[in-house]
């Protein structure tokens, strides 16, 4: 799916700093930005970890985009959304798994992914423009088509929620794709199959709220026909 956008999105390149510089198997890594709005728009759920009291929390989340802006949103009381508008460091991970890969040696039996992560300061978000525009992009990137199709929220809605922004200038992009990287020792071997067993999500059919009253419209057309990611 694509992002809520108002403006044309960086195309800057993805520049490595010391937190967002890949190690181990570097060749895997991207460094065009389309790629990292790819997988950010591709997902559902993100993972949002911070230090909080000494220790790592990491919980998952859902979250939207609109360009260079990752929106984060949650309860007011929540302490991870509480301690990250504080200024703490943050780091927010989407990972695909887009298959199984199946090797002639246990060792290098893998996975085919596409991976992002980001690093930064989170901001709250206080304007209501910029508020109501993050909410929409974490409806959209949910349930598109949805903002337009639900009641928006009131004030008291509002006021329960906080919103956080998330700048997209320090990132990384990982991908793995293709067949087992077996040694050739072991491809000379007919003991064992090799190959990949993909992986991809489905939506089924959409079931109806069990309370819907008479008059209720049918199923709309951008839940029954969602195609699969």
């Amino acid at each position: 799916m694509s992002s809520t956008s108002t403006t044309p999105p960086s195309t800057t390149p993805l520049s490595s700093t010391p937190r967002s510089s890949l190690g181990r198997l570097a060749e895997r890594g991207r460094t065009d930005r389309a790629d990292l709005y790819d997988v950010l728009d591709a997902g559902i759920v993100c993972h949002l970890g911070i230090v909080l009291d000494g220790a790592p929390v990491v919980l998952p989340t859902g979250y939207g985009r609109v360009d260079d802006t990752l929106y984060l949103h949650g309860s007011t009381g929540a302490s991870t959304l509480r301690g990250a508008a504080t200024g703490l460091p943050v780091c927010v991970t989407v990972t695909h798994v887009d298959g199984v890969v199946y090797a002639r040696s246990v060792f290098h039996f893998s996975m085919n992914y596409r991976s992002a992560v980001v690093h930064g300061t989170a901001r709250l978000v206080s304007d209501e423009d910029e508020r109501m525009a993050g909410l929409e992009a974490l409806v959209e990137q949910l349930a598109p088509g949805s903002w337009s199709h639900a009641r928006l929220p009131d004030r008291k809605e509002l006021a329960a929620t906080s919103v956080l922004a998330l700048d997209l200038a320090e990132a990384s992009v990982k991908v793995r794709n293709g067949p087992p990287g077996d040694d050739d020792s072991d491809i000379a071997n007919t003991a064992y199959w090799a190959g990949v067993l993909p992986v991809r999500t489905v939506f089924g059919d959409a079931e109806p709220a069990p309370d819907l009253i008479p008059g209720t419209p049918a199923t709309p057309d951008h839940v029954r026909t969602r195609p699969p990611r």
